[in-house]
């Protein structure tokens, strides 16, 4: 497979995003261009990492010195603690500012190494290779950073660009169909707020990505869906403006899995699909997305049986503690719960142009019972 190569360039930093075929075997290669005079190399990774990957890294890296983290991820591992730990081990190695934490996991784990990372010496270097989908497609790529707290997800942390991200498709093999939807989701969010040509691809072809029956279709998803995250990143580092656009369904989905108490009940991915498609039907009821693209949405969920019905998941006495987490949303100004909504499939609405009450979210939600 080709390899392909693209810049994300910010105000602070520009960094190259690879994605290949069995790139991780040749990560000192990359390390090397993108990183100078690194000594140590603490390698953070997923317990769920199959050993096979491990010893490619490490073979890789033979000339460094490797001191290896293993995590357990889950939301709850995903807090302050674990990065005191981290940070409390690397400290105590004496690592500086040009040597590197290397990522390797999903989002949860990108998320905790790369706070460790931006928070040691107020910047150490930070490779992150994203081994789900989900990963690979969003939280690897715009430098979020961030960890939960009992008031809500990612409400602690930082922007921080990362060094380099590899994407290695071949670790993709192994994914589990439930892991791959949840990929899936970020996908499909980043053609809806930015690509209707993209959408109208996804909608032949989803099924053949989600399924993992064709390489080349998943390929071109993963880097469709980078190139337009990459675009908003590169124009609004600091989620200002257009950025905030990429919060579509998310506020939402924070607070479906606040309510599940960030249990595996729903993941992440999961609570995006159902957050994107709750706010499609709050924007229709609002009369600011046609008829027909919200049919054509809720026919693209049907056809591929994504979770599209609160009720099927919350009882209607939870509702109160989804609304409640949204109040701590951290994109809120003021009282009012921001939402990015669409006006159409690939065009949004602006940044702080919707914000409705709790009563107001709570009232619509519950109407979904009647």
């Amino acid at each position: 497979m080709k390899i392909t190569k693209f810049k994300i360039v910010t105000k602070n930093k520009t960094y190259p995003i690879i994605i290949g075929n069995n790139i991780i075997k040749r990560i000192d290669k990359y390390l090397s261009s993108e990183i100078k005079n690194c000594k140590k190399i603490s390698l953070i990774i997923d317990n769920n990492i199959p050993k096979k990957n491990i010893y490619e890294i490490q073979k890789s890296l033979r000339k460094y010195p490797i001191f290896i983290t293993y995590i357990k991820t889950n939301e709850k591992i995903k807090s302050i603690l674990t990065v005191e730990k981290i940070v409390d081990n690397l400290l105590n190695k004496n690592f500086h500012r040009n040597d590197c934490i290397i990522a390797l996991g999903g989002g949860i784990l990108g998320d905790i190494a790369a706070f460790s990372a931006s928070i040691i010496k107020r910047g150490i270097k930070f490779v992150n290779i994203p081994t789900t989908l989900l990963a690979q497609v969003d939280s690897s790529i715009g430098g979020k950073t961030g960890v939960n707290s009992k008031y809500g997800k990612n409400l602690i942390g930082t922007f921080y660009q990362p060094d380099l991200v590899l994407s290695d498709i071949s670790i993709l093999r192994s994914l589990p169909k439930k892991e791959v939807i949840c990929g899936y989701a970020e996908i499909l969010k980043h053609s809806l707020i930015l690509n209707k040509k993209f959408f109208l691809w996804l909608t032949k072809n989803a099924k053949k990505i989600i399924n993992k029956e064709n390489k080349k279709f998943i390929i071109k998803a993963i880097i469709q869906s980078c190139k337009i995250k990459s675009k908003i990143v590169s124009s609004d580092e600091r989620e200002r403006g257009l950025r905030q656009v990429l919060n579509f369904g998310h506020t939402f989905a924070h607070g479906f899995e606040g309510a599940k108490n960030f249990s595996k009940r729903l993941n992440h991915g999961e609570a995006v699909l159902l957050g994107m498609v709750t706010a499609v039907e709050l924007a229709h009821s609002k009369k600011i997305i046609p008829t027909k693209d919200l049919i054509l949405i809720k026919k693209h969920y049907t056809n591929l049986n994504l979770p599209m019905n609160i009720k099927k998941i919350f009882k209607k006495k939870e509702i109160g503690k989804v609304v409640s987490f949204m109040k701590k949303d951290k994109k809120n100004l003021g009282e009012k719960i921001n939402l990015i909504l669409l006006k159409r499939i690939g065009k949004t609405t602006g940044p702080n142009n919707i914000a409705l009450t709790s009563r107001e979210l709570k009232k619509f939600l519950i109407a979904s019972y009647n």
